[in-house]
């Protein structure tokens, strides 16, 4: 630490900031604020106590308060730092675990706000909104993890993403029971994620938030996982847990927007400071929240800091960047006249654009074994394409159109899917434009929409059948797998943050059949080398035959790199069984069938074809040869070349 003498008087301030972190932090290229700025314990002339730092140019005065000096604005004042805006002090006699935030005054007058610490660690639990001095120290026992991961995150790996809501995935006791904490949670969720054979959770956003409806996604705490559910090492101790039992940990993270509690950002020195300052943008109109300033140099420090934080104090794997489009486009959800185009005339947000790139650019450099993934939700061109040939950088986005396409397909009638196969066989145009991750996510359960199985047509027998069916197209098609938890449950209401999941359906054969069947899909995925190899190539995929619309079947040929090792996959999306079904291979022998979604074990009418099926010299669908299967009704069947 550097000591100094501030320009308060005769307060003395201890700086933990260097002249090269100011330069950084104005440049906007800080990556870790988080060990400048906030709440720092250390020790000062033999005295134990906390450097506070905090970033307020338009403040005339900023002070600390809290339970250690009874909350009184002129005990403790920070002195500001020359012109750079941050106001800073050391306090001593504060411990870990105070309460404490930043009484600030701004220079144009009115009265003074206090504010909860932007880079704070911790915070204390809702409706409560100070922040808590705390401690990052924890023992990770997970190296072995850390060294393997660039194997188990790259784009051949298998990646089977379950993705959950911490307060609802399971409760202390079934409906609302009490919310468990990350520590009680988890054994339980190590133990079913590893049954059930999913390679990664994706957490929405854990980030503190105030409001526990908005799932996290309307955030204050930047650098603090929510307190609902435990400290900072609690949390540390969850994603431990699972690295230690080779399951990899996604957060979302929400840089989009950001809540209007006068605890929080917005106007935070008395100033638009970390937001525009005209609404037309810097107010999102369907979220009522503020928007960043991402041509401020400081606030892209902020946001790569906090992505940055995540990164390397909690050892996750990766980051899902929420809401990308409405980052991206000056005009979304504004109507004419509601929003001002770029200085070229455009819609696009070019200071969004490149905040975007220097984020992949930074997380990449730094720690080239982790993914970001983008929920963009148009056509955006190279988003999972590097910075450098123009790209946005990212490792991976959600192919939002596919999940759009898909649900609609199969929420026909199976008698009127014959009239609407392009919606299922479109994706193919375009589905190695990016590096794709094919979600049924949170967004598709909630807001009226309902569960996935009660969207499915039909008596409940073709419901579940339907289910299963969409799922194995999901894991058969070309890309990663996203399932929103509750899904491999077939819950027949739609997700609720209030309650936890269906787990009393188990009970039923239908519903563990379900169940069954995702965990059979995530071992087939995983074990399977020509249905995630080849992910995100062309070569990995080819139709076989995508123009049966009458029959509402496709067939279609997924690769490894090893030559031979083909799986050949069959869909069959009407109630109508189809015997005698002849299929052009392009290997003759013996094809194995290794999948068959309507196998009495998963809830199905038992039709299939005994195991396998060898093929007959011959030729059909442009291959030398084929063989003659049975396509069950409503099903997906899947045959691996097992030689001649």
């Amino acid at each position: 630490m550097v000591r100094r003498r501030g320009q308060g008087g005769d307060r003395v301030a201890v700086s933990r900031l260097s002249e090269q972190d100011l330069y950084l932090f104005n440049e906007g290229t800080h990556v870790r604020l988080y060990d400048k700025l906030g709440a720092h314990p250390g020790v000062v002339d033999g005295s134990e106590g906390v450097h506070f730092a905090v970033w307020a140019p338009n403040a005339s005065e900023v002070s600390v308060i809290g339970d250690f000096n009874a909350w009184k604005v002129e005990a403790n004042p920070l002195a500001p730092r020359a012109s750079s805006g941050i106001f800073e002090a050391f306090v001593p006699g504060v411990a870990l675990g105070a309460r404490y935030k930043y009484q600030v005054t701004s220079h144009l007058g009115g009265p003074p706000v206090d504010k909860a610490d932007p880079v704070a660690f911790h915070a204390e639990v809702a409706p409560g909104t100070a922040s808590l001095v705390s401690s990052l120290d924890y023992a990770w026992g997970d190296a072995e993890w850390m060294t393997s991961r660039a194997r188990r995150n790259a784009l051949g790996a298998p990646m089977a993403i379950y993705e959950l809501h911490v307060g609802s995935w399971r409760r202390a006791a079934e409906g609302h029971g009490r919310l468990l904490g990350y520590r009680e949670l988890a054994p339980l969720l190590v133990d079913y994620v590893c049954s059930m054979g999913f390679t990664h959770v994706e957490l929405l956003p854990v980030m503190e938030h105030p409001f526990y409806g908005s799932w996290g996604y309307q955030t204050t705490g930047y650098f603090a996982p929510t307190s609902r559910y435990g400290a900072p090492q609690d949390f540390m101790y969850l994603i431990d847990l699972l690295h230690q039992n080779e399951i990899g940990v996604i957060l979302d993270w929400v840089p989009s927007h950001f809540v209007t509690d006068e605890h929080g950002l917005g106007r935070f020195d008395g100033t638009h400071l970390y937001e525009h300052g005209d609404p037309r943008q810097g107010f999102h109109p369907d979220w009522n929240s503020y928007i960043f300033n991402y041509g401020r140099h400081e606030v892209r420090s902020f946001l790569l800091s906090s992505a940055m934080y995540w990164l390397e104090k909690y050892h996750v794997d990766g980051i899902r960047v929420d809401a990308v489009a409405s980052m991206l486009y000056l005009d979304y959800s504004r109507k004419e006249g509601e929003w001002i185009p770029n200085k070229y005339g455009g819609r696009e947000n070019l200071d969004a654009i490149e905040f975007l790139r220097s984020l992949n650019v930074h997380i990449y450099e730094n720690h080239p074994d982790v993914q970001t993934f983008a929920e963009e939700s148009t056509a955006w061109p190279m988003v999972s394409r590097p910075a450098y040939v123009g790209g946005l950088g990212f490792g991976m986005k959600w192919d939002m159109g596919w999940m759009h396409d898909t649900l609609q397909y199969v929420s026909h009638e199976p008698v009127h899917r014959k009239h609407h196969h392009r919606e299922i066989t479109f994706r193919a145009i375009y589905a190695f434009n990016e590096n794709f991750v094919l979600p049924l996510s949170h967004d598709e359960v909630v807001h009226g929409k309902g569960s996935l199985l009660s969207r499915m047509p039909g008596d409940d027998w073709q419901k579940f059948a339907n289910l299963r069916l969409l799922f194995g197209y999901q894991y058969t098609q070309p890309g990663k797998k996203l399932l929103f938890m509750g899904a491999e449950l077939a819950q027949w209401r739609e997700w609720s943050h209030e309650s936890t999941l269906e787990w009393h359906l188990l009970e039923y054969e239908r519903h563990r059949g379900v169940q069954r069947w995702v965990r059979d899909l995530n071992t087939c995925y995983r074990g399977t080398p020509a249905l995630h190899e080849l992910d995100c190539e062309p070569k990995g995929f080819a139709w076989i035959d995508c123009n049966d619309d009458e029959q509402s079947t496709l067939t279609f040929i997924r690769r490894a790199r090893s030559e031979e090792a083909n799986v050949v996959v069959a869909c069959n999306f009407t109630p109508v069984p189809r015997n005698n079904f002849r299929i052009g291979v392009p290997c003759s022998g013996r094809w194995a069938e290794i999948l068959n979604s309507d196998a009495t074990l998963y809830g199905g009418s038992g039709q299939g074809n005994l195991g396998g099926v060898r093929t007959t010299p011959v030729a059909w669908h442009g291959y030398p040869c084929s063989f003659v299967a049975t396509l069950p009704p409503l099903a997906i069947v899947l045959f691996a070349y097992e030689g001649g």
